[in-house]
């Protein structure tokens, strides 16, 4: 197995290439979680990964409370179908919680505040209101708590951490909070070890091959409590050693044949985001290029799971305008491609066309 192997296999395993998957908390599910900061484009990573997804179908589900967009696992939003949401919050929340210790006390936030947060904001959602964050904050001011943005900010992400609040619907363009007991359903909670055998598996299953650090990375948990994870499910897979590393992935009859077309992939995407070490997505030369963005922080053009180029965006009123930015020498089919892969994008945001500048 070589670099290109593992991507070729990455691009199967997340869906990229054959999915199997219509509905779109099923393909979350199936990922284990799908970073969200960037929402637009979040929903773009699902709508990737779907036979026929839409902006407007993964927003619905999003609404309809089968996907749960929520801080969780690394101190970041992200997607995670609601049957999941619990035990992975009661898994990774607690490390969460310790990297946010530092600015907790700058910021004079302890226990005893957030109990009283945590009340208030409990109370207000209890008859099903879904509020925004400001209409949240505003009560929590008249409650005597002084909050600036920071301080708001971290109220909100504890409540979050401490099971409480998860996303609501989107009122218009405004994000709205629901309580988490309505959104979320009821379940027999997971011991330790079997939470992160089931977190492991979900994530070599959807991301491998992979490694005990990749997993690391991803989840969010240390390195002691990944390495359990992987031990425990490492008999469920098949296993190869890379440039001294391990890799974890299922067992696949041949090696999947990906096809040389471009692909437009939204920033902070599992095929980069999901891994410590992105080199089977990253030449040297891109790498070292920093208007890159590390492959993390701007849409990409991938063409057989290599990052080749970056592209931005500009919606129009029937259209989409799309500019790509090289970054390696990409192949004249993979050129000729993206008006393919530009109308796939525009179709899933309800445009006519996309047109290339």
């Amino acid at each position: 197995m070589n670099l290109s192997d593992i991507a070729a296999i990455r691009l199967a395993n997340q869906q990229i290439l054959n999915t199997s998957f219509t509905n779109p908390a099923e393909l979350v599910a199936w990922m284990g979680a799908v970073q969200s900061q960037d929402f637009a484009m979040a929903k773009w990573a699902v709508g990737l990964r779907l036979k026929k997804g839409t902006d407007a179908s993964i927003e619905q589900a999003i609404d309809a409370g089968g996907i749960i967009r929520t801080h969780i696992m690394r101190p970041t939003w992200h997607f995670v179908a609601k049957e999941d949401a619990r035990w992975i919050m009661d898994l990774t929340a607690p490390h969460v919680y310790k990297l946010a210790g530092t600015m907790y006390r700058q910021l004079k936030l302890d226990d005893s505040v957030f109990k009283i947060t945590n009340d208030l904001i409990g109370k207000l959602l209890a008859d099903g209101n879904e509020l925004t964050r400001e209409e949240v904050i505003a009560e929590v001011n008249k409650a005597g708590i002084e909050t600036d943005n920071l301080r708001a900010t971290h109220i909100m992400f504890q409540a979050e951490l401490d099971k409480i609040i998860c996303n609501g619907a989107r009122r218009g363009k405004k994000f709205t909070y629901a309580l988490f007991d309505k959104k979320v359903p009821a379940a027999t909670p997971l011991n330790r070890d079997e939470a992160l055998a089931a977190l492991a598996k979900r994530y070599f299953l959807s991301h491998g091959p992979a490694t005990v650090q990749d997993f690391a990375w991803w989840s969010g948990l240390s390195l002691t409590d990944s390495k359990r994870g992987f031990e425990a499910v490492r008999g469920d897979f098949e296993s190869a050693l890379v440039g001294g590393r391990e890799y974890l992935f299922r067992a696949a009859t041949e090696l999947p044949k990906v096809p040389a077309n471009a692909m437009l992939i939204p920033p902070f995407d599992e095929l980069t985001i999901g891994y410590a070490d992105r080199s089977a997505a990253m030449d040297d030369i891109v790498a070292q290029n920093p208007d890159s963005g590390n492959g993390i922080f701007k849409p990409l053009v991938m063409v057989k799971g290599k990052i080749v180029a970056v592209w931005r965006r500009t919606e129009k009123k029937d259209s989409v305008n799309i500019e790509i930015s090289p970054l390696s020498k990409m192949s004249v089919a993979a050129e000729k491609s993206l008006q393919t892969a530009g109308t796939a994008y525009a179709r899933f945001i309800g445009k006519k066309s996309a047109v290339f500048q």
